[in-house]
């Protein structure tokens, strides 16, 4: 049985409380933070059964206030882009804040990530909840947005639901960074094995904004239906104009419509820590970022430069507010009261 505990992680710059929950689950432990829905912390033992934290972030609340990348954060109102910040709704334009290049990233200026959220135990189970007020970031509606994390037997879970009283866009994730050699150990992801059963990307342009285009992975450098090591093509960030524009991995990979969902969409594998991690959504997309951009300091003054860690964020198809190819793969548009829901998971273990 998971045991959640409360404490104080630290204070916001006005002096608001940032609380930590302690989830106790057999030799596995994770932690929640109230800033931002981050997942702080997330030990489990290697093959030798040492403890292994397997996801990058800070020790304390400025690293996460003045630091970029969106450690382990939740993400919204929209994650990843939307071209030009143009949001149109039954032919209103809701102009949204620029933050990328000439785009808008994560939310605005300040999305989910950046936060206080309501939180509550429920047995297992940790509530987070958020009241998004009509034309936070400029997005319409008054959005009521409950997490819920759960870290039971090895498996993370994690279960999002949103509705709102006006018709808005939502594209909910969380942006967790993984290293399943451990966060300190001063090892890339680029020797982890990864399996990712999606047959498209999303071609995008220079400012990786995808306008319509699926191009199937099967032949080139994005082809992770069979196992590979991600640092296998790495390389081809030089010669593949995909890979050039993120310097490497940083694409949404799309899904077939008939796939089983109750298998894995990806399976990542350290053989250093023999750790392996399984994922399975309900969503239709996902973006596998490489940490291509990383250069920081995190936990216990560790560094984390490029590839340190990476992402793989279960979202519906970047931009689609502005493509109707992609959003016949699940539309980004909710009316007012109807109820947004998602499921994300991630199962920890050691290879037999």
């Amino acid at each position: 049985m998971t045991k959640i505990t409360k404490s104080e992680f630290g204070k916001m710059p006005d002096g608001r409380s940032v609380y930590a929950f302690t989830f106790a689950d057999g030799n596995r432990q994770m932690k929640v933070l109230t800033l931002g829905g981050i997942i702080q912390s997330l030990v489990v033992p290697d093959k030798n059964g040492k403890p292994t934290d397997v996801l990058l972030g800070y020790d304390d609340i400025d690293g996460y206030l003045k630091n970029g990348g969106y450690l382990c954060a939740l993400i919204g109102r929209f994650g990843n882009r939307i071209d030009k910040g143009r949001l149109q709704i039954d032919g209103k334009t809701y102009p949204l804040y620029i933050n990328d290049r000439s785009n808008h990233l994560h939310g605005g200026k300040e999305g989910f990530n950046a936060k206080l959220w309501e939180a509550e135990i429920d047995g297992e189970r940790l509530v987070l909840s958020y009241l998004s007020p009509d034309g936070e970031e400029n997005y319409p509606g008054n959005l009521n947005v409950t997490v819920v994390y759960t870290f039971t037997d090895g498996v993370l879970g994690i279960d999002y639901t949103a509705v709102s009283d006006k018709k808005t866009a939502i594209n909910l994730t969380n942006h967790a960074y993984f290293n399943l050699s451990g966060e300190g150990g001063g090892c890339t992801i680029l020797d982890h094995e990864l399996l990712l059963d999606a047959p498209y990307i999303t071609p995008t342009d220079s400012e990786l904004i995808p306008h319509g285009e699926f191009r199937a992975v099967k032949g080139t450098p994005f082809d992770f239906t069979a196992p590979k090591t991600v640092g296998k093509d790495d390389g081809a960030r030089a010669t593949d104009t995909d890979m050039s524009y993120g310097g490497g991995y940083d694409h949404c990979f799309v899904f077939d419509k008939s796939r089983d969902k109750a298998e894995p969409y990806a399976v990542l594998y350290s053989a250093e820590s023999g750790i392996e991690m399984k994922c399975y959504t309900d969503m239709p997309a996902v973006q596998f970022y490489a940490g291509n951009c990383l250069d920081q300091k995190g936990k216990n003054g560790h560094y984390y430069g490029r590839c340190g860690g990476l992402c793989l964020e279960t979202q519906a198809i970047p931009n689609n507010v502005n493509v109707s190819k992609y959003a016949a793969y699940g539309s980004s548009i909710y009316d007012a009261g109807e109820v947004y829901r998602f499921t994300a998971k991630c199962a920890f273990g050691i290879r037999k």
